[in-house]
């Protein structure tokens, strides 16, 4: 970096805008990929779609009681 303080600071302004138009870019591509989407089903909130309320299935593999009981 440049030693006088002038300098410094067109030097921080440079890296600041520089930033910032990185992160535009990447909103921008994110706005792009968004719209590429195919929506999603009316009425379904896509964060707990496919979710099975209730007690869960017991996996073949796993034993009920991974764990010794304490006698």
């Amino acid at each position: 970096m440049a030693s006088n303080p002038t300098q410094q600071k067109r030097q921080r302004e440079k890296d600041r805008q520089s930033h910032q138009r990185e992160k535009d870019a990447l909103k921008k591509q994110r706005r792009d990929e968004r719209a590429q989407r195919p929506p999603g089903e009316p009425g379904v909130d896509p964060d707990i779609a496919g979710i099975i309320p209730g007690p869960q299935p017991i996996l073949e593999d796993e034993e009920p009681y991974p764990f010794e009981p304490i006698v």
